[in-house]
């Protein structure tokens, strides 16, 4: 679906994206991890022609992409960090002016808004402003309005950041579910047990560089299997191995208590980064 490679993108002296090479099959769920200022909200504003790159190359579907590529417009839905819906429109009038914009008839506008409507559980809320819905359903109402014209890519940028976690978890399902129609998604996400969830790989970036790609389990695998965390007079340290019975021996050898757990991808990026994801 996307394949980019060598992506090179400068800000005067600071470099946003560094040769930046991936690529993103069809129907996959593919997540970038990475803290602030790793290059993610570039690389998807790129991707969207919102922003020009400097140099390298970048092809969907096998059409090279320009910030003149109109060809592509409709095959591409976006999902901003920051919430960008007229508040003072109703859920209703927010998805008709963006039929409008992408000229879809006026009966196929009125089913598509039908039907997604009541895929994201806001069919109930049609007539009410914007401005009086809770986050999560604007977030709902936002991924809604980017499949209104039937995309075959979609982004999702931070798409849960700053929502409760039962909230986000019907988020989950939703993202999830749109996979499983054939829709590929590319999530940029500071949620390591988001890209977990959802993603069936991640790439890990940092200071504009790709420093990892993989899927979650073999980037887990490589790290070892188990985790062992103690507290010293350092703060907290860990240990990861590849047999279970090598972490409980290492174990026995400390002074003070530990804990024995599976590993996961923030002990990837920890590793990898040297600091935590936080949103």
């Amino acid at each position: 679906m996307i394949s980019i490679n060598k992506l090179t993108k400068k800000y005067g002296e600071r470099t946003a994206l560094a040769e930046v090479s991936l690529t993103i099959g069809q129907g996959e769920i593919f997540g970038l991890l990475g803290p602030n200022g790793a290059g993610k909200t570039t690389l998807i504003r790129i991707l969207n022609r919102l922003t020009a790159f400097d140099s390298g190359e970048i092809t969907m579907q096998g059409t090279p992409l320009t910030m003149n590529s109109k060809a592509l417009q409709t095959a591409i839905g976006l999902v901003p960090q920051h919430i960008n819906l007229d508040g003072e429109l109703t859920v209703l009038e927010n998805l008709e002016l963006h039929g409008r914009l992408y000229h879809l008839p006026k009966e196929e506008r009125k089913v598509r808004i039908k039907e997604l409507l009541s895929y994201v559980e806001l069919a109930d809320r049609a007539d009410d402003f914007v401005q009086k819905l809770s986050g999560g359903m604007k977030r709902r109402l936002m991924i809604a309005r980017a499949l209104l014209h039937q995309p075959r890519l979609l982004f999702l940028d931070e798409p849960t950041v700053g929502l409760d976690p039962q909230v986000r978890r019907r988020l989950w399902d939703l993202i999830l579910s749109l996979s499983s129609q054939g829709l590929t998604v590319l999530l940029t996400t500071h949620y390591i047990e988001e890209a977990e969830a959802l993603c069936q790989r991640v790439a890990i970036m940092e200071k504009g560089r790709l420093i990892a790609c993989d899927t979650p389990q073999a980037m887990r695998q490589k790290l070892g299997t188990y985790a062992v965390e103690w507290v010293d007079s350092a703060g907290i340290k860990t240990e990861f191995f590849t047999e279970r019975p090598k972490a409980l021996s290492f174990i026995e050898q400390l002074a003070g208590n530990a804990v024995l757990r599976d590993t996961n991808l923030e002990d990837v990026f920890v590793e990898l980064t040297g600091r935590k994801v936080s949103p």
